[in-house]
């Protein structure tokens, strides 16, 4: 029977929008919800996992090449961060697992971030004498998330999860700095809602983004924008009509802000952050545009931030969450003002779908896994 507990959690993202895959700057928190694992490591080389509400699946560690097949599944995952242990000579073994999960379809709280985090921790601690650093599980978990998952995902999920607590990161430089993150003690509120969209068929859309960036760097001989200095990008003539150009705009622009989040997050200045917060969520509608794609031509995103604007102006802050085009708006405002917001966005996106999200504290793994 499983005697090992192992927990995961989701994460959220803060500031920095589509700024990590060009070694750029993000904050991010792990929260309260996850993945919960009961475990027993095996003498084969099968890796089967019970997940309650999915069935159960099995992967054999003897075969880690990509499978097109599985782009997208649970046992991509597996296979994924199997294949990437063993890039680094890490070792790895079958082992059981019972999991359970808070993190509901559509949470916007990245359950395949937290799974592959997941599996790492599992591998690390059966066969590695969890000698492997959080980082390097990590870079494991979006190996396996790119490679084999066919998400085309920068490293701030897996940071967020790994780290589990409120984190900035400055992927350019190496810096990482842990924070003491607490909207309640601010009198606010954050919550996601789910407006419903669904992210698949989406990656083609996603990918244009960085490849978009990239073009943009490689007009300097750079391979991403955050090696490209800002004054030499703002000193060109761009023509902003061009999506490439706008989507760069948006990089150096939220690059800059991200730091400034950090520290009124750190001041517990609840004004300057939503201000900001709202900044952002704006560069990411007007420059980034990842709210509607032609790809699926949903507008339920779109029509979610429509709703926060009318429900939040004056009041509070709202902007798209994670990669955009479907999923999450997250809004932050005052506590009285939460169930008004709530109330206002389930009339339109149905019961439950507007959430708060409170941030992961040391304190709560111990909840978890107890």
């Amino acid at each position: 029977m499983p005697n090992d507990v192992f927990f995961s959690p989701g994460r959220t993202e803060l500031a920095g929008n589509h700024t990590d895959h060009q070694q750029g700057r993000v904050l991010a928190a792990a929260v309260r919800r996850g993945l919960v694992a009961e475990c027993v490591p095996t003498d084969s080389s099968l890796v089967e996992i019970q997940s309650h509400g999915f069935g159960t699946i099995k992967v054999q560690l003897h075969s880690l090449d990509v499978r097109p097949e599985e782009f997208g599944t649970t046992e991509a995952l597996v296979r994924g961060v199997a294949w990437a242990f063993r890039q680094l000579d890490l070792n790895i073994g079958g082992f059981f697992a019972r999991v359970r999960s808070t993190l509901s379809a559509g949470s916007g709280l990245s359950s395949s971030a937290a799974f592959s985090v997941l599996i790492g921790k599992i591998f690390n601690r059966y066969y590695n004498g969890d000698r492997v650093s959080p980082l390097v599980l990590a870079r494991t978990a979006k190996e396996a998330e790119n490679r084999h998952f066919g998400k085309p995902c920068g490293l701030m999920d897996q940071i967020a999860c790994v780290l589990g607590g409120c984190v900035y990161a400055d992927f350019y430089t190496g810096e990482l700095q842990m924070l003491d993150a607490d909207f309640r003690s601010m009198g606010l509120k954050l919550c996601l809602t789910d407006t419903g969209g669904s992210h698949a068929g989406l990656n083609s859309s996603y990918a244009r983004i960085p490849a978009d960036m990239q073009y943009v760097a490689g007009l300097f001989e750079k391979e991403t924008l955050a090696e490209v200095p800002p004054e030499e990008f703002y000193a060109k003539h761009w023509n902003t009509a061009d999506r490439p150009v706008r989507r760069a705009l948006h990089f150096f622009e939220e690059n800059e802000r991200v730091p400034k989040m950090r520290d009124a997050l750190l001041r517990k200045d609840g004004e300057t952050y939503m201000r900001l917060m709202n900044e952002s969520g704006r560069s990411s509608e007007k420059y980034l545009n990842n709210i509607v794609t032609s790809a699926t031509g949903d507008t339920r995103l779109e029509q979610g931030l429509e709703c926060s604007a009318k429900l939040l102006d004056g009041i509070g802050a709202w902007r798209v969450h994670g990669g955009g085009f479907a999923g999450c708006v997250q809004a932050l405002m005052p506590r009285d003002f939460y169930s008004e917001y709530k109330q206002g966005m389930e009339a339109v996106f149905g019961k439950g779908k507007c959430r708060e999200t409170r941030l992961l504290r040391p304190q709560d793994i111990k909840r978890w896994v107890d």
